[in-house]
């Protein structure tokens, strides 16, 4: 989670979670097919990250700023994919703004409560179904087809490790007893 402030006010959040096992569109674009097993589930979480909430307090919409925003959390993300649904993505390039890649529309073929669950959050837990939608949730969104989106945040990852496990020049200390103000 990401918070955004003015001065000592909160005006918005982004909120990351685990991504759900499986998408039809993810699978495509990352090559993915075939059963999963423990070592890919684990690399899954390792290297992606869901976007699921971006919520900007109504004051400061339409400013410009949500798309920056959303950009500069995702930057700082420790995570190098970051992956987005979103039904607004039909007619509002919000996230294609903030530096993501529209690879295409989720759908399933069947509109049942537990398979529109997939789109969004289904884990399995010992062969137990969890995770479905509410109901109320999923008559509000049945009809739904939201937009796949993709950040690439392999480059900011590297830069972000690397300037972490350098140190800067200025933090190095010096504690073998030499004046360091004087020259040789």
């Amino acid at each position: 989670m990401m918070m955004l402030w003015d001065e000592d006010d909160p005006v918005g959040i982004c909120v990351f979670i685990a991504p759900p096992k499986t998408l039809a569109q993810r699978n495509r674009f990352f090559g993915r097919s075939g059963r999963w097993d423990r070592t890919t589930l684990r690399t899954l979480n390792r290297q992606l990250v869901t976007l699921s909430r971006v919520v900007l307090h109504p004051t400061f919409r339409g400013a410009g700023i949500a798309h920056r925003f959303v950009r500069r959390c995702c930057e700082l993300c420790p995570y190098p994919w970051i992956e987005t649904l979103s039904q607004m993505g039909h007619i509002n390039p919000f996230f294609e703004r903030a530096g993501f890649l529209r690879l295409g529309t989720s759908t399933t073929t069947s509109r049942s409560r537990e398979s529109h669950s997939m789109i969004y959050r289904r884990k399995q837990n010992h062969g137990r179904k969890q995770g479905l939608l509410t109901k109320e949730t999923y008559e509000k969104s049945q009809y739904a087809n939201p937009v796949y989106y993709i950040f690439d945040n392999r480059e900011n990852v590297r830069r972000n490790r690397a300037a972490t496990a350098a140190p800067h020049p200025l933090s190095i200390i010096d504690d073998g007893g030499i004046d360091s103000s004087h020259d040789g």
